[in-house]
């Protein structure tokens, strides 16, 4: 289960790196109203785009995580409110049209279960 979890946070992490850069980012930063710091809206630009790229980060190191410590309970029921958190979040502010939620609540349906029979 939790392999299957690990290479949910994967894809999810590509896909939201991917899809992100090409279809929001790309076209955000083609505004020219966006917020100038430092003399420039190139501050403002490299943050944005860190700030979603460093999220598919944070999930490739929880997939790593999942795979390599699954006996650790704790990590496991952490790993699992983390993600019923974002499923929470993703549904209730996009009204669930962003579809992540389905697949943050299934790593942390995954996450759960394994965590409750160790």
């Amino acid at each position: 289960m939790l392999i299957i979890a690990a290479l949910l946070l994967v894809l999810c992490g590509l896909v939201h790196s991917i899809l992100g850069e090409l279809y929001l980012l790309r076209r955000l930063f083609k505004r020219d109203n966006l917020p100038q710091l430092f003399g420039s809206d190139r501050f403002t630009k490299g943050t944005l785009r860190f700030a979603w790229h460093i999220t598919s980060l944070a999930w490739f190191g929880f997939a790593a995580l999942l795979v390599l410590m699954p006996n650790a309970k704790i990590l496991l029921f952490t790993v699992s409110i983390v993600f019923a958190g974002s499923a929470i979040f993703a549904a209730y502010y996009t009204r669930g049209k962003h579809l992540s939620w389905l697949v943050f609540a299934v790593i942390s349906a995954l996450t759960l279960t394994t965590a409750m029979g160790v």
